[in-house]
């Protein structure tokens, strides 16, 4: 079962041959750093979905793909781009990927909300991005999207706080933006996600068995980073991804606390595949 859900979500994405696709160039985050100045950018939630872009007529994925979205989810939609995060609430990401992979319209969508965090628009800041969405819809109600909200922060003591605040309530992280810049294709240091880990992606190279209460299932996965480092990965796993556990070959997303000298990550944990 969890091969066929890969393989038709490596089809969705567009990341087999033949879907003709091409990736959008989009703007994209880089990494918080506590030695950054942030006061007075503005911060949000980052939302654990699958990213959408509008382009006044169709909903598709940042590889360029689009989704199949029933005609009452786009309505009153604007006919200039939005970006924004395919979300189906706080730890829902899987059942958000189980909806959006299916290649026809269909009322699931319904439970999904479009969460709204830019406009690209290469001559306006983001202030004034952002405030063209929250315009459009307040004059075009929609019932399955929304401008995620936007707060100042004044510090990182600050944005401490609110990160603690987020991830009791179970959330991923945060965003945080220069108020003032304009839309740039790529990673920006104008953008940054706040976390309290950090996280990344590896390729499966083999199976570990388990011992003990684990014993026929899954103990572990070894993995493998672009650079080469190898290294093992044995918590953040359910009782069901133990007894089907990521296939050889596939890549996935864990989570770590900075680096050993030797470049192996601290503390990796499962997250989930990509």
């Amino acid at each position: 079962m969890l091969k066929i859900f890969i393989c038709m979500l490596l089809l969705f994405c567009g990341n087999l041959q033949g879907t003709g696709a091409v990736a959008l160039e989009v703007m994209l985050p880089q990494v918080y750093e506590e030695d950054i100045d942030i006061s007075g950018w503005l911060v949000s939630e980052k939302l654990d979905g699958v990213r959408g872009y509008w382009d006044g007529k169709t909903l598709m994925s940042k590889n360029g793909n689009p989704f199949q979205p029933p005609t009452e989810f786009i309505e009153n939609f604007p006919d200039f781009a939005i970006e924004g995060e395919l979300w189906g609430g706080r730890g829902t990401f899987e059942q958000t990927i189980g909806i959006i992979k299916q290649q026809k319209a269909h009322p699931g969508w319904l439970d999904l909300k479009f969460a709204i965090f830019d406009v690209p628009d290469a001559d306006s800041s983001f202030v004034q991005r952002i405030e063209k969405a929250k315009e459009w819809f307040l004059k075009n109600h929609s019932d399955f999207a929304f401008v995620i909200p936007q707060k100042m922060v004044q510090g990182k003591d600050e944005l401490k706080e609110e990160l603690l605040r987020v991830e009791s309530l179970g959330g991923e992280g945060l965003i945080v933006r220069k108020p003032d810049t304009l839309y740039s294709e790529g990673r920006s240091s104008n953008i940054l996600k706040v976390k309290s880990y950090q996280d990344t992606e590896a390729m499966v190279i083999a199976h570990t068995p388990g011992k003990g209460k684990n014993q026929g299932k899954l103990g572990s996965l070894l993995v493998e980073l672009p650079d080469g480092t190898r290294f093992k990965i044995g918590t953040g796993f359910s009782d069901a991804e133990r007894k089907d556990p990521p296939p050889i070959g596939a890549t996935i997303t864990f989570k770590y606390y900075g680096l050993y000298q030797s470049g192996i990550p601290k503390f990796p944990a499962f997250l989930r595949l990509r």
